[in-house]
């Protein structure tokens, strides 16, 4: 082979891995501006949370469209404790849509164990506390059944995010849409209606 094809076979074959690494190199960011952005997902992408590690009687946080999310493991005492104050609830069989068809019952979730719940009072937007503890240690009242309590104007809500009788907030707190991937992992923001 002459010193002249031999030059111009290198020279292919140079410009040629040119182009590849060029051709990559565009090709990555037209790639990963195809995934959501972090705003995007802020805006409204569903969020996964793994509750695995979420011990009964505990609650986790996670955002979801830039709103605080609650992941309540109930025990088996607080979800049967939820029919003993009814008479005392706004909006006890959840009438108003605040919550998709498969939460429209007492526990206002598809696993009684686990609530999922937007923690945003429906009086003004404030964010409830916890309030776990019953009865008098809680600071609430001595029948208090546990739940949530708004500071800023008093409004209490039960473990399911049903809004006591006479209160600043006029419905149940919002359960967002919602569906269970595994066992422990579930994914807000999208159910089988959404999907």
């Amino acid at each position: 082979m002459s010193d002249t094809l031999k030059e111009r076979r290198r020279l292919l074959i140079a410009t040629s891995s040119a182009g590849a690494v060029a051709a990559a190199a565009t090709a990555v960011p037209f790639i990963a501006s195809l995934t959501p952005s972090e705003r995007a997902r802020a805006a409204g992408a569903p969020v996964e949370a793994d509750v695995g590690k979420l011990a009964p009687g505990e609650m986790m946080t996670v955002e979801w469209r830039g709103k605080p999310v609650w992941i309540v493991r109930r025990t088996p005492e607080m979800v049967a404790g939820l029919e003993a104050h009814e008479d005392r609830l706004a909006d006890p069989a959840s009438g108003e849509a605040q919550q998709p068809d498969y939460a429209a019952n007492r526990h206002r979730s598809i696993n009684p164990e686990y609530l999922v719940v937007i923690g945003i009072c429906t009086h003004l937007g404030c964010s409830p506390s916890d309030k776990f503890t019953t009865g008098a240690a809680s600071g609430i009242a001595a029948d208090w059944p546990g739940g949530f309590f708004c500071p800023c104007h008093g409004s209490i809500f039960d473990l399911a995010g049903r809004v006591f009788r006479s209160q600043p907030a006029p419905t149940n707190l919002e359960i967002p849409p919602h569906k269970w991937l595994s066992a422990s992992l579930v994914l807000i923001g999208e159910d089988d209606a959404t999907a």
